[in-house]
C-alpha cells in the first residue's frame, strides 16, 4: 500500500508543478505584448475602451464579490489609484460576478472610487487568461503588459506601487 501512496503523491505533485509551470509560461509569454483591447460597460453606465487609455499606465484588477482576498485588497487599490490618478495612472476594476448589483454594493461599501467594469460573460477574463482571483495586470503607456500578479497577499500593494511608479517614470 505504501508504494501506491508514494506513486500517487508523486503524480499529484507533478501535476501541480506542471500546471504552475504552464501558468507561469502563459503569463511570461504575455509580458511585453500589447494588451488585448476590450470595451466594457462601467457601473456609471459609460463604455470604457482600453485602447482609449493609451498614454497612461493602467492597472486592471479582475475580481469577484465572493473572493475574500479581492475584498481585502480593494481599499489599498483605491488608495493607490487616488495617489497616482493625476499623474497618468488609471485603475479599472473588472468584476466577474453574474450579479452586477452584488458587485456594485460591495464597491460602495468599500468606498471604491475607480471605475468598476462588468465582465459577466467572462470575455475579457478569457482574453487575459484569468485563472485566479484576484488577478492584476499592469500595462505601460504604450499599451504593453508589463506585470501580471495572480492572487493577493499582504504586502502586494507595495509591489504594485513600486511597479506603477517605475512605469510612470518611463
Amino acid at each position: 500500500m505504501r508504494g501506491w501512496k508514494t506513486v500517487f503523491t508523486g503524480l499529484f505533485l507533478g501535476l501541480i508543478l506542471m500546471m504552475s509551470y504552464h501558468a507561469c509560461v502563459v503569463y511570461a509569454s504575455a509580458l511585453g505584448r500589447v494588451a488585448p483591447d476590450f470595451t466594457l460597460k462601467s457601473a456609471s453606465g459609460a463604455n470604457i475602451r482600453l485602447s482609449e487609455l493609451r498614454g497612461q499606465v493602467v492597472l486592471l484588477n479582475f475580481w469577484a464579490s465572493w473572493c475574500g482576498p479581492c475584498r481585502q485588497e480593494m481599499p489599498d487599490m483605491d488608495a493607490l489609484y487616488r495617489s497616482y490618478e493625476g499623474l497618468g495612472f488609471r485603475t479599472l476594476g473588472i468584476n466577474l460576478d453574474e450579479n452586477k448589483g452584488r458587485a456594485e454594493a460591495l464597491a460602495r461599501e468599500l468606498g471604491v472610487s475607480y471605475p468598476i467594469l462588468f465582465d459577466d460573460r467572462k470575455t475579457v477574463s478569457t482574453l487575459y487568461q484569468v485563472d485566479a482571483m484576484p488577478t492584476t495586470v499592469i500595462i505601460d503607456r504604450d499599451g504593453r503588459i508589463r506585470h501580471v500578479h495572480r492572487g493577493y497577499r499582504d504586502g502586494y500593494i507595495q509591489r504594485y506601487q513600486s511597479q506603477v511608479r517605475g512605469l510612470l517614470k518611463e
